[in-house]
């Protein structure tokens, strides 16, 4: 719900009327005039400094959670850079649409609309309650909707058509997951948990991943897990038994996590993996398999996922090409 209900916060800098206006008597005279301050052009698309700083809302929030000012305005700026690159593909992204004369009709966005109160079980006032509060206009979002529809027609029109799968490719997929023992059922893991503050500094993070590339380096040179666990972990209850944590089955882990443990062999080290209290190295000590369901079941499944895949792959090679036949002019100071 955070993800789709995007304030547009009108923001505006300040200009003075000019001294030379020819009509003195103007109520506006001398007076502050609001002004928007364009962030981007993209073509003959432009990206407003209030789109922006809508979208920043939600990370301008924790943001502000970082107590050393210097670090904080660093941070936001870093944010700001990103997120304004991501807002820069999503126009050229509705530009293309537009060329190719794809078009989201008002049924389609109230349609999607009516999807996102049921989903939220909201009525009309509460969905209006939840815009306001994150001071967003019904307009304002439906027309963000449709923007949203389009660039998902877009992909689906423009760049889909060119994914192809065939069946060598699921059968190779299917071959690889018996080889990669991607049919684990549970593993035996331990770890080293290198401590972070709850707003770390960017210094405080890349000290913290050269600690853990060290306690690597240390396993992969022939020392046991569970000595560099004692020595290194600062994870208190699993350090004195060398990072011991358990069996874990799958779907029991965290689910950042679970594609990561559950495609190592035994006597794999990987990390650092960030989690909710620091970062992490893994260490596989075990494992148990379970048979592979045979091919005919996993087909039509694996078939999906492999044209997910190739699909976020010619997409982002897509408008990479976009991006390289536009005028693109960045203003954010």
């Amino acid at each position: 719900m955070r993800k789709l209900l995007v304030g547009l916060v009108l923001l505006g800098i300040t200009a003075y009327a000019s001294a030379d206006d020819k009509k003195p008597s103007s109520p506006n005279a001398g007076k502050k005039v609001s002004l928007e301050r364009v962030v981007a052009v993209i073509n003959d698309h432009i990206i407003l400094e209030s789109e922006l700083e809508a979208r920043l809302v939600p990370m301008r929030q924790e943001a502000e959670q970082i107590a050393d000012p210097a670090e904080r305005k660093r941070r936001m700026a870093k944010l700001a850079s990103q997120v304004l690159d991501e807002m820069v593909n999503e126009d050229l992204i509705v530009q293309a649409a537009e060329g190719a004369k794809i078009e989201v009709d008002s049924s389609e966005v109230q349609a999607a609309l009516d999807e996102i109160k049921t989903q939220n079980k909201l009525d009309d006032q509460g969905l209006q309650q939840a815009l306001a509060a994150q001071n967003y206009t019904l307009s304002n979002y439906r027309s963000d909707l449709r923007r949203q529809l389009l660039r998902l027609r877009a992909v689906n029109q423009l760049v889909a058509p060119k994914v192809q799968i065939t069946d060598e490719d699921v059968r190779a997929q299917y071959d690889q997951m018996q080889r990669r023992s991607e049919s684990v059922s549970a593993v035996r893991l331990s770890h080293i948990r290198l401590n972070l503050p709850e707003h770390p500094t960017e210094q405080q993070i890349a000290e913290a991943k050269e600690r853990a590339a060290k306690a690597i380096q240390r396993v992969k040179a022939g020392e046991e897990f569970a000595k560099v666990a004692t020595d290194v972990s600062e994870d208190e209850s699993t350090k004195a038994a060398g990072g011991e944590l358990g069996w874990f089955q799958r779907g029991s882990v965290n689910p950042d996590w679970e594609q990561i443990v559950f495609s190592m062999q035994k006597g794999d080290v990987r990390g650092p993996v960030t989690g909710p209290q620091g970062l992490h190295v893994f260490y596989v000590s075990d494992l148990k398999n379970s048979a592979l369901k045979p091919y005919a079941e996993m087909k039509e499944q694996l078939q999906r996922e492999l044209r997910r895949r190739e699909l976020d792959k010619q997409t982002q090679t897509w408008v990479e090409e976009l991006r390289k036949k536009a005028y693109i002019d960045i203003k954010l100071t």
